[in-house]
Protein backbone atom coordinates (compact mmCIF):
# COMPACT_ATOMS: atom_id res chain seq x y z
CA UNK A 1 0.00 0.00 0.00
CA UNK A 2 1.30 3.53 -0.62
CA UNK A 3 2.27 5.71 2.03
CA UNK A 4 0.04 8.55 0.47
CA UNK A 5 -3.49 6.88 1.81
CA UNK A 6 -6.16 7.78 -0.22
CA UNK A 7 -9.79 9.35 0.76
CA UNK A 8 -12.36 8.61 -1.36
CA UNK A 9 -15.49 9.93 -1.38
CA UNK A 10 -18.82 7.95 -2.70
CA UNK A 11 -22.21 9.40 -3.72
CA UNK A 12 -24.74 7.13 -3.11
CA UNK A 13 -25.58 4.00 -0.69
CA UNK A 14 -27.01 1.96 -3.08
CA UNK A 15 -26.18 -1.44 -3.80
CA UNK A 16 -23.32 0.17 -6.04
CA UNK A 17 -22.40 2.45 -3.61
CA UNK A 18 -22.41 0.25 -0.73
CA UNK A 19 -20.06 -2.60 -2.87
CA UNK A 20 -17.75 -0.16 -3.66
CA UNK A 21 -17.25 1.23 -0.04
CA UNK A 22 -16.50 -2.27 0.74
CA UNK A 23 -14.34 -3.32 -1.43
CA UNK A 24 -12.07 -0.16 -1.44
CA UNK A 25 -12.20 -0.64 2.48
CA UNK A 26 -10.80 -3.84 1.99
CA UNK A 27 -7.69 -2.56 -0.24
CA UNK A 28 -6.80 -0.22 2.57
CA UNK A 29 -8.28 2.91 1.27
CA UNK A 30 -9.94 5.09 3.56
CA UNK A 31 -13.93 6.20 2.12
CA UNK A 32 -16.81 7.96 2.79
CA UNK A 33 -20.52 7.59 1.84
CA UNK A 34 -23.08 10.20 1.39
CA UNK A 35 -26.55 9.45 0.57
CA UNK A 36 -29.36 11.74 0.16
CA UNK A 37 -31.86 10.06 1.84
CA UNK A 38 -32.75 10.74 5.29
CA UNK A 39 -33.18 6.94 5.90
CA UNK A 40 -32.97 3.40 4.22
CA UNK A 41 -36.79 1.89 3.14
CA UNK A 42 -37.40 -1.52 2.71
CA UNK A 43 -38.52 -1.09 -1.42
CA UNK A 44 -40.66 -3.94 -2.21
CA UNK A 45 -38.98 -5.91 -5.26
CA UNK A 46 -37.16 -8.42 -5.47
CA UNK A 47 -33.30 -9.08 -7.14
CA UNK A 48 -31.25 -11.83 -8.98
CA UNK A 49 -27.77 -12.46 -7.72
CA UNK A 50 -25.71 -14.26 -10.37
CA UNK A 51 -22.68 -16.45 -9.45
CA UNK A 52 -20.73 -13.21 -11.62
CA UNK A 53 -21.69 -10.80 -9.00
CA UNK A 54 -21.73 -13.55 -6.38
CA UNK A 55 -18.19 -14.23 -6.35
CA UNK A 56 -17.66 -10.28 -5.27
CA UNK A 57 -19.97 -10.78 -2.81
CA UNK A 58 -18.30 -13.76 -1.34
CA UNK A 59 -15.17 -11.19 -1.49
CA UNK A 60 -16.35 -9.04 0.87
CA UNK A 61 -18.31 -11.68 3.40
CA UNK A 62 -21.42 -11.28 2.36
CA UNK A 63 -22.37 -14.50 0.73
CA UNK A 64 -23.23 -16.83 3.72
CA UNK A 65 -25.89 -14.15 4.90
CA UNK A 66 -27.62 -13.84 1.98
CA UNK A 67 -27.25 -17.95 1.33
CA UNK A 68 -29.63 -17.61 5.00
CA UNK A 69 -32.33 -15.84 3.61
CA UNK A 70 -32.62 -16.32 -0.67
CA UNK A 71 -34.18 -18.48 -2.74
CA UNK A 72 -31.66 -20.64 -4.64
CA UNK A 73 -33.83 -21.57 -7.87
CA UNK A 74 -32.87 -24.74 -9.40
CA UNK A 75 -32.86 -23.01 -13.18
CA UNK A 76 -32.96 -20.21 -15.37
CA UNK A 77 -36.49 -21.55 -16.71
CA UNK A 78 -37.70 -19.86 -20.29
CA UNK A 79 -41.27 -21.09 -21.40
CA UNK A 80 -44.17 -19.60 -24.36
CA UNK A 81 -46.25 -17.57 -22.25
CA UNK A 82 -49.36 -19.13 -23.56
CA UNK A 83 -48.75 -22.92 -23.94
CA UNK A 84 -46.03 -23.50 -21.14
CA UNK A 85 -43.80 -24.82 -23.17
CA UNK A 86 -40.10 -24.68 -22.18
CA UNK A 87 -37.81 -22.41 -24.40
CA UNK A 88 -34.66 -22.91 -22.57
CA UNK A 89 -33.64 -24.43 -19.44
CA UNK A 90 -30.25 -23.27 -18.00
CA UNK A 91 -30.02 -25.77 -14.47
CA UNK A 92 -27.68 -23.47 -12.32
CA UNK A 93 -25.79 -25.88 -10.24
CA UNK A 94 -23.03 -23.59 -8.30
CA UNK A 95 -20.36 -26.02 -9.64
CA UNK A 96 -21.55 -24.34 -13.02
CA UNK A 97 -19.98 -21.20 -12.64
CA UNK A 98 -18.06 -21.33 -9.18
CA UNK A 99 -20.71 -19.35 -6.83
CA UNK A 100 -24.46 -19.90 -6.69
CA UNK A 101 -27.44 -18.05 -7.82
CA UNK A 102 -29.51 -16.91 -5.52
CA UNK A 103 -33.08 -15.01 -5.78
CA UNK A 104 -34.03 -12.52 -2.78
CA UNK A 105 -35.76 -9.03 -2.01
CA UNK A 106 -33.36 -6.05 -2.76
CA UNK A 107 -33.70 -4.82 1.10
CA UNK A 108 -32.00 -8.30 2.15
CA UNK A 109 -29.49 -7.55 -0.02
CA UNK A 110 -28.63 -4.18 0.97
CA UNK A 111 -28.83 -5.33 4.20
CA UNK A 112 -25.81 -7.79 3.74
CA UNK A 113 -23.69 -4.67 2.20
CA UNK A 114 -24.55 -2.35 4.79
CA UNK A 115 -23.09 -5.23 7.42
CA UNK A 116 -20.20 -4.60 6.26
CA UNK A 117 -19.78 -1.73 5.84
CA UNK A 118 -19.65 0.78 9.64
CA UNK A 119 -22.34 3.02 9.94
CA UNK A 120 -20.45 5.92 11.12
CA UNK A 121 -18.94 6.55 7.58
CA UNK A 122 -22.34 6.50 5.69
CA UNK A 123 -23.55 9.84 6.02
CA UNK A 124 -27.41 10.56 4.84
CA UNK A 125 -29.30 13.50 4.50
CA UNK A 126 -26.25 14.49 1.93
CA UNK A 127 -27.91 16.19 -1.31
CA UNK A 128 -25.01 16.55 -4.04
CA UNK A 129 -25.11 19.85 -5.41
CA UNK A 130 -21.84 20.32 -6.65
CA UNK A 131 -18.14 19.56 -7.36
CA UNK A 132 -15.11 21.45 -7.34
CA UNK A 133 -11.93 19.68 -8.54
CA UNK A 134 -8.53 22.12 -9.68
CA UNK A 135 -6.32 18.66 -10.43
CA UNK A 136 -6.02 17.89 -6.59
CA UNK A 137 -8.74 17.26 -3.97
CA UNK A 138 -11.98 17.16 -4.65
CA UNK A 139 -14.76 19.02 -2.74
CA UNK A 140 -18.36 18.17 -2.37
CA UNK A 141 -21.04 20.68 -1.69
CA UNK A 142 -24.45 19.68 -0.13
CA UNK A 143 -27.95 20.65 0.19
CA UNK A 144 -27.49 21.36 3.84
CA UNK A 145 -24.46 23.82 2.78
CA UNK A 146 -22.07 21.93 4.26
CA UNK A 147 -18.74 20.36 1.87
CA UNK A 148 -16.58 17.56 2.03
CA UNK A 149 -13.64 16.62 0.82
CA UNK A 150 -11.24 13.71 -0.44
CA UNK A 151 -8.56 12.72 -3.45
CA UNK A 152 -11.21 11.59 -5.57
CA UNK A 153 -15.48 10.56 -5.66
CA UNK A 154 -17.09 7.89 -7.09
CA UNK A 155 -20.60 8.77 -8.36
CA UNK A 156 -23.03 5.60 -7.89
CA UNK A 157 -25.88 7.88 -7.51
CA UNK A 158 -27.99 5.53 -9.61
CA UNK A 159 -29.94 6.64 -12.63
CA UNK A 160 -30.84 10.02 -11.59
CA UNK A 161 -26.89 10.61 -10.97
CA UNK A 162 -25.83 13.97 -9.98
CA UNK A 163 -22.15 13.23 -10.43
CA UNK A 164 -22.68 12.16 -13.88
CA UNK A 165 -24.20 15.63 -15.00
CA UNK A 166 -21.07 17.05 -13.51
CA UNK A 167 -18.87 14.71 -15.57
CA UNK A 168 -20.66 14.21 -18.94
CA UNK A 169 -23.64 16.81 -18.34
CA UNK A 170 -27.28 16.09 -18.22
CA UNK A 171 -29.09 13.64 -20.47
CA UNK A 172 -32.21 12.88 -21.52
CA UNK A 173 -33.39 9.10 -20.95
CA UNK A 174 -35.36 7.41 -24.05
CA UNK A 175 -38.35 5.71 -23.22
CA UNK A 176 -39.13 3.03 -26.17
CA UNK A 177 -42.84 2.46 -25.23
CA UNK A 178 -42.61 0.26 -22.39
CA UNK A 179 -43.38 0.05 -18.90
CA UNK A 180 -43.17 -2.61 -16.20
CA UNK A 181 -44.96 -3.49 -13.16
CA UNK A 182 -43.60 -5.42 -10.47
CA UNK A 183 -45.03 -6.64 -7.24
CA UNK A 184 -43.41 -8.65 -3.76
CA UNK A 185 -46.15 -10.58 -1.95
CA UNK A 186 -47.03 -13.37 0.81
CA UNK A 187 -47.02 -16.73 -1.32
CA UNK A 188 -49.75 -17.98 1.10
CA UNK A 189 -51.55 -15.54 -0.45
CA UNK A 190 -51.87 -18.59 -3.50
CA UNK A 191 -54.04 -20.90 -1.66
CA UNK A 192 -50.96 -23.55 -1.90
CA UNK A 193 -49.92 -23.03 -5.67
CA UNK A 194 -46.32 -23.65 -5.77
CA UNK A 195 -44.41 -21.67 -8.55
CA UNK A 196 -41.90 -24.19 -9.09
CA UNK A 197 -38.06 -24.75 -8.06
CA UNK A 198 -36.67 -22.47 -11.13
CA UNK A 199 -36.83 -18.43 -11.49
CA UNK A 200 -39.53 -18.64 -14.66
CA UNK A 201 -39.54 -16.00 -17.55
CA UNK A 202 -42.73 -16.45 -19.21
CA UNK A 203 -42.55 -14.80 -22.88
CA UNK A 204 -45.39 -13.44 -25.25
CA UNK A 205 -45.37 -11.99 -28.46
CA UNK A 206 -45.19 -8.57 -26.88
CA UNK A 207 -44.56 -8.79 -22.93
CA UNK A 208 -43.15 -11.26 -20.65
CA UNK A 209 -43.59 -12.03 -16.83
CA UNK A 210 -40.60 -13.14 -14.51
CA UNK A 211 -41.45 -14.79 -11.46
CA UNK A 212 -39.24 -16.19 -8.97
CA UNK A 213 -39.40 -16.59 -4.73
CA UNK A 214 -37.33 -14.16 -2.92
CA UNK A 215 -37.01 -16.39 0.35
CA UNK A 216 -35.69 -19.91 0.92
CA UNK A 217 -38.48 -20.77 2.75
CA UNK A 218 -40.80 -19.62 -0.07
CA UNK A 219 -42.83 -18.09 1.92
CA UNK A 220 -42.41 -14.74 -0.56
CA UNK A 221 -42.42 -14.11 -4.11
CA UNK A 222 -42.13 -11.45 -6.76
CA UNK A 223 -42.73 -10.61 -10.39
CA UNK A 224 -41.91 -8.06 -12.42
CA UNK A 225 -43.24 -7.20 -16.27
CA UNK A 226 -42.49 -5.44 -19.16
CA UNK A 227 -45.54 -4.25 -21.43
CA UNK A 228 -46.30 -2.07 -24.24
CA UNK A 229 -47.42 0.97 -22.56
CA UNK A 230 -47.07 4.96 -23.19
CA UNK A 231 -45.85 6.22 -20.46
CA UNK A 232 -46.55 9.53 -20.73
CA UNK A 233 -47.63 9.96 -17.20
CA UNK A 234 -44.08 9.64 -16.01
CA UNK A 235 -41.12 11.09 -16.97
CA UNK A 236 -38.73 10.05 -14.62
CA UNK A 237 -37.65 6.08 -13.43
CA UNK A 238 -39.78 5.81 -9.98
CA UNK A 239 -40.56 2.65 -7.99
CA UNK A 240 -42.95 4.18 -6.38
CA UNK A 241 -45.89 5.43 -8.61
CA UNK A 242 -49.11 2.46 -8.21
CA UNK A 243 -50.80 -0.05 -10.64
CA UNK A 244 -53.68 -0.91 -11.24
CA UNK A 245 -53.44 -4.74 -10.33
CA UNK A 246 -57.03 -5.70 -12.93
CA UNK A 247 -55.30 -3.69 -15.68
CA UNK A 248 -52.32 -5.82 -14.82
CA UNK A 249 -54.09 -9.10 -14.90
CA UNK A 250 -55.88 -7.77 -18.31
CA UNK A 251 -52.72 -7.30 -19.58
CA UNK A 252 -51.66 -11.39 -19.13
CA UNK A 253 -54.86 -12.79 -19.70
CA UNK A 254 -54.12 -14.95 -22.60
CA UNK A 255 -50.97 -16.41 -20.38
CA UNK A 256 -50.73 -19.92 -18.85
CA UNK A 257 -52.91 -20.51 -16.10
CA UNK A 258 -50.00 -20.73 -13.84
CA UNK A 259 -49.25 -16.85 -14.40
CA UNK A 260 -52.95 -16.16 -14.04
CA UNK A 261 -52.50 -17.45 -10.63
CA UNK A 262 -50.20 -15.65 -9.64
CA UNK A 263 -51.67 -12.41 -10.29
CA UNK A 264 -54.89 -13.36 -9.29
CA UNK A 265 -53.74 -13.62 -5.64
CA UNK A 266 -51.97 -10.62 -6.17
CA UNK A 267 -53.18 -7.66 -3.88
CA UNK A 268 -51.54 -4.48 -5.19
CA UNK A 269 -48.52 -3.40 -7.36
CA UNK A 270 -46.42 -0.97 -8.67
CA UNK A 271 -45.58 0.01 -12.37
CA UNK A 272 -42.84 2.27 -13.74
CA UNK A 273 -41.20 3.65 -17.21
CA UNK A 274 -38.54 1.54 -18.33
CA UNK A 275 -36.74 4.25 -19.59
CA UNK A 276 -33.00 3.87 -21.67
CA UNK A 277 -29.27 5.62 -21.61
CA UNK A 278 -27.05 5.06 -24.52
CA UNK A 279 -23.66 4.31 -23.54
CA UNK A 280 -21.65 7.39 -22.34
CA UNK A 281 -18.53 8.58 -24.05
CA UNK A 282 -16.30 8.39 -21.00
CA UNK A 283 -17.02 7.79 -17.27
CA UNK A 284 -14.86 10.18 -15.37
CA UNK A 285 -13.37 13.43 -15.20
CA UNK A 286 -10.27 14.40 -13.94
CA UNK A 287 -10.59 12.57 -10.08
CA UNK A 288 -14.19 11.74 -10.46
CA UNK A 289 -15.40 8.06 -12.14
CA UNK A 290 -18.95 7.03 -12.32
CA UNK A 291 -20.09 3.16 -11.35
CA UNK A 292 -23.30 1.55 -11.85
CA UNK A 293 -26.66 2.67 -12.90
CA UNK A 294 -24.29 6.09 -12.69
CA UNK A 295 -22.37 5.23 -15.72
CA UNK A 296 -24.39 2.51 -17.52
CA UNK A 297 -27.66 2.14 -16.54
CA UNK A 298 -30.07 -0.70 -18.24
CA UNK A 299 -33.10 -2.29 -18.80
CA UNK A 300 -33.92 -5.32 -15.85
CA UNK A 301 -34.17 -7.90 -18.57
CA UNK A 302 -31.27 -9.78 -18.00
CA UNK A 303 -31.24 -9.14 -14.17
CA UNK A 304 -27.59 -7.31 -14.34
CA UNK A 305 -28.06 -3.81 -13.43
CA UNK A 306 -26.91 -4.22 -9.85
CA UNK A 307 -24.79 -7.04 -10.36
CA UNK A 308 -22.48 -5.59 -12.94
CA UNK A 309 -22.40 -2.65 -10.15
CA UNK A 310 -20.90 -5.04 -7.77
CA UNK A 311 -18.58 -6.05 -10.62
CA UNK A 312 -17.61 -2.85 -11.09
CA UNK A 313 -16.76 -2.13 -7.30
CA UNK A 314 -14.34 -4.76 -7.17
CA UNK A 315 -12.44 -3.51 -10.41
CA UNK A 316 -12.46 -0.18 -9.17
CA UNK A 317 -11.29 -1.78 -6.09
CA UNK A 318 -8.19 -3.37 -7.61
CA UNK A 319 -7.53 -0.54 -10.20
CA UNK A 320 -6.70 1.62 -7.28
CA UNK A 321 -5.18 -0.06 -4.93
CA UNK A 322 -1.67 0.96 -4.07
CA UNK A 323 -1.86 4.15 -5.90
CA UNK A 324 -0.92 7.56 -4.66
CA UNK A 325 -3.12 10.33 -5.39
CA UNK A 326 -1.23 11.24 -8.54
CA UNK A 327 -2.22 8.43 -9.99
CA UNK A 328 -5.95 8.39 -9.82
CA UNK A 329 -6.99 9.57 -13.16
CA UNK A 330 -4.73 6.79 -14.64
CA UNK A 331 -6.77 3.97 -12.15
CA UNK A 332 -10.15 5.51 -13.70
CA UNK A 333 -8.91 5.00 -16.86
CA UNK A 334 -7.84 1.89 -16.52
CA UNK A 335 -11.21 0.45 -14.48
CA UNK A 336 -13.48 1.96 -17.98
CA UNK A 337 -11.58 0.52 -20.23
CA UNK A 338 -11.74 -3.05 -18.93
CA UNK A 339 -15.06 -2.50 -17.79
CA UNK A 340 -17.23 -0.55 -20.56
CA UNK A 341 -17.06 -3.41 -23.51
CA UNK A 342 -18.69 -5.85 -21.48
CA UNK A 343 -21.34 -3.48 -19.93
CA UNK A 344 -21.81 -2.04 -22.79
CA UNK A 345 -22.22 -5.13 -24.27
CA UNK A 346 -25.24 -5.99 -21.40
CA UNK A 347 -26.64 -3.18 -22.02
CA UNK A 348 -26.85 -3.76 -25.93
CA UNK A 349 -28.61 -7.40 -25.36
CA UNK A 350 -30.51 -6.63 -22.57
CA UNK A 351 -32.20 -3.61 -24.28
CA UNK A 352 -32.99 -5.95 -27.16
CA UNK A 353 -34.54 -8.34 -24.68
CA UNK A 354 -33.20 -11.96 -26.46
CA UNK A 355 -31.26 -12.92 -23.33
CA UNK A 356 -32.11 -16.58 -22.71
CA UNK A 357 -35.06 -16.56 -25.13
CA UNK A 358 -34.17 -19.76 -27.05
CA UNK A 359 -31.30 -21.62 -28.88
CA UNK A 360 -27.90 -22.60 -27.23
CA UNK A 361 -25.83 -19.48 -27.32
CA UNK A 362 -23.26 -19.33 -24.71
CA UNK A 363 -23.63 -17.87 -20.98
CA UNK A 364 -19.94 -18.51 -19.84
CA UNK A 365 -18.79 -14.96 -20.79
CA UNK A 366 -21.31 -13.17 -18.42
CA UNK A 367 -21.73 -15.66 -15.50
CA UNK A 368 -18.36 -16.72 -15.47
CA UNK A 369 -16.81 -13.40 -15.02
CA UNK A 370 -14.62 -13.08 -12.00
CA UNK A 371 -13.80 -9.52 -11.15
CA UNK A 372 -11.22 -10.40 -8.46
CA UNK A 373 -9.17 -12.13 -11.05
CA UNK A 374 -9.96 -10.44 -14.40
CA UNK A 375 -6.89 -9.68 -16.58
CA UNK A 376 -7.31 -5.64 -16.06
CA UNK A 377 -4.99 -4.38 -18.73
CA UNK A 378 -7.26 -6.51 -20.99
CA UNK A 379 -11.65 -5.60 -21.93
CA UNK A 380 -13.59 -7.89 -19.92
CA UNK A 381 -15.13 -11.04 -21.62
CA UNK A 382 -18.43 -10.58 -24.21
CA UNK A 383 -19.75 -12.77 -26.92
CA UNK A 384 -17.81 -11.16 -29.68
CA UNK A 385 -14.50 -12.31 -28.21
CA UNK A 386 -15.82 -15.32 -26.61
CA UNK A 387 -12.96 -14.91 -24.37
CA UNK A 388 -12.47 -15.07 -20.89
CA UNK A 389 -10.97 -12.08 -19.00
Amino acid sequence: MSDNKLKIAIVGAGMGGLAVAATLRQVGIEVAVYEQASRFGRIGAGIQMMPNSMKVLRGIGVEDKLRQVAFAPYSHLNRVGDTGEIMRELPMPEALYGAPYLCMHRADLHDALASVVPSDIIHLNKKLTGLEQNGGPVTLQFADGTTATADAVIGADGVHSVVRDIVVGPDAPVHKGRIAYRAVFRADLMGGFDIGPSRTKWWGKDRHIVIYYTARDKSELYFVTSVPEDAGWMTKESWSAKGDVNELREAYAGFHQDVRNVLNACPDCHKWAILEREPLPTWSKGRVALLGDSAHPMTPYMAQGAATSIEDSAILARCLKDVGAADIEAAFKRYEAHRKPRTSMVQAISSANTWMQGGDHDTSWLYGYDAWNADLDRPASNPQTNKAA
